[in-house]
């Protein structure tokens, strides 16, 4: 049941629940005062966004690792998954911040080292360092090709940079 509102910059006015609350006990990095977030967005879309509950302005997209990387696997240090309060698989899922420019999508990049852990019984969650050295911080998203086509076609409709 949506018995709260929040007002936001980008989706207006936002109905939630008490149950859909993703509770970050240290924030997440660069916004550490930032501890109650929703994910808002399209049920279709791959690319949801995180946002704050403390600040209408502040949204973050994420998307399924798997949306990226099918062969995805960070590997979670134990403290970690102790502090969302679960290290069983079937409680866990893992969301990926993406960056969109707005003015050239096909350069979107994911950040493959810091996936945002989500404990789903307990709704806490922490952005965490994956000890997989071997993902990027800014992993391209789109291979050369689509990134090429995605650009022209943006040329021909009167957009691009």
């Amino acid at each position: 049941m949506s018995d709260m509102k929040i007002n936001t910059e980008r989706f207006g006015e936002v109905s939630y629940s008490k149950e859909e609350i993703l509770f970050f006990p240290r924030g997440i990095p660069a916004f550490e005062a930032e501890h109650n977030w929703i994910l808002v967005g399209d049920d279709d879309s791959a690319v949801k966004w995180l946002q704050s509950l403390d600040d209408g302005d502040l949204a973050l997209p994420v998307t399924s690792p798997d949306a990226v990387q099918p062969d995805y696997n960070a590997r979670i240090p134990e403290d970690e998954l102790k502090m969302i309060g679960s290290t069983n698989p079937a409680d866990l899922a893992l969301l990926i911040v993406v960056s969109i420019p707005e003015a050239a999508p096909w350069n979107m990049t994911a950040n493959l080292r810091a996936p945002i852990l989500i404990n789903l019984k307990t709704h806490k969650a922490v952005q965490v360092i994956a000890l997989n050295e071997e993902y990027p911080i800014r992993y391209v998203v789109f291979p050369e090709d689509v990134r090429e086509k995605m650009k022209a076609s943006a040329y021909e409709n009167g957009g691009g940079e």
